[in-house]
């Protein structure tokens, strides 16, 4: 009698812990949940705000507008994108909310329409959102290597792929067949202090964290054309297009899941000096 006493008095600790382990457990998600919610809403009154402090507007061409020479035989598509209207936004407005405003992404085929910001480091708006207040859902930053006022040959961006599809949460479309299917989604626009510009994407992919694609100095063009073409190769579709080792190209990168990365690159091939832009 005693032996078996003992056993239930065992099986029901067992028990007691399991359901213990159990109601914590159910807790945890329970606030992971909630967490992910409040930062969620966060991020969407930001956006709102953004929006009614700044507004995007496509401009005109001038004679200042430039066009990137490309290689590219006729008929394909980087002859139709350049005749995209650039787009220009009010910096000043944004800065009023967020001094470390670097300038604006747009990315057709997505959610993707944010300012982005660039500080000294590349982990403080891992968790921080636009008005620079604690958020994990993060916000949209340049490299800290990047001078992000069109000099650098490569300009990275980063944001988190968040699954409400806000920052780059809609970057992962960049891989199914309904976005690549469509030309039209192959541009990304870009705005910053000194230009506006218009860029052809060239290289999509996901791949398993590395950081041999965020290279962003150079020493001559023959390294940053050998740079370029490793990253067109690895793309999961044929752009049908270029990269000359004279080039500047745009990478923006985000999570797919906690080994994996999207990444998507495009080249520069039209801009214009912003003081020389009109609004439509």
């Amino acid at each position: 009698m005693k032996i078996h006493r003992g056993r239930s008095r065992i099986r029901t600790g067992i028990s007691c812990v399991i359901a213990l382990l159990c109601v914590t457990g159910i807790g945890y998600s329970g606030y992971k949940i909630i967490e992910w919610k409040l930062d969620s809403n966060k991020t969407v009154e930001q956006t709102e705000k953004i929006e009614e402090t700044a507004k995007v507007e496509e401009v005109q061409d001038t004679p200042q507008t430039e066009t990137v020479k490309s290689n590219d035989p006729p008929n394909t598509p980087y002859w139709n994108y350049i005749k995209m209207k650039l787009i220009d936004v009010n910096f000043a407005d944004l800065r009023s909310i967020n001094n470390e405003t670097g300038g604006w992404v747009q990315v057709s085929g997505t959610n993707i329409n944010y300012p982005f910001v660039r500080t000294s480091n590349n982990d403080f708006y891992l968790n921080h959102s636009f008005d620079k207040s604690y958020s994990k859902a993060g916000w949209v930053f340049a490299d800290f290597r990047n001078h992000v006022d069109g000099t650098d040959r490569n300009l990275i961006l980063y944001a988190h792929g968040r699954y409400d599809a806000t920052m780059f949460g809609t970057l992962r479309n960049i891989l199914t067949s309904g976005w690549l299917n469509n030309s039209d989604n192959f541009t990304v626009r870009t705005v910053n202090d000194t230009e506006s510009a218009l860029w052809q994407v060239f290289s999509v992919y996901k791949i398993p964290t590395t950081n041999d694609y965020i290279q962003t100095s150079f020493s001559d063009d023959e390294e940053f054309g050998r740079f370029a073409e490793i990253l067109r190769q690895r793309s999961k579709h044929q752009f049908n297009t270029t990269v000359a080792p004279t080039d500047k190209i745009l990478t923006l990168s985000t999570c797919y899941s906690s080994t994996e990365r999207v990444v998507l690159h495009a080249k520069l091939i039209k801009r214009a000096p912003r003081d020389t832009i009109s609004a439509k």
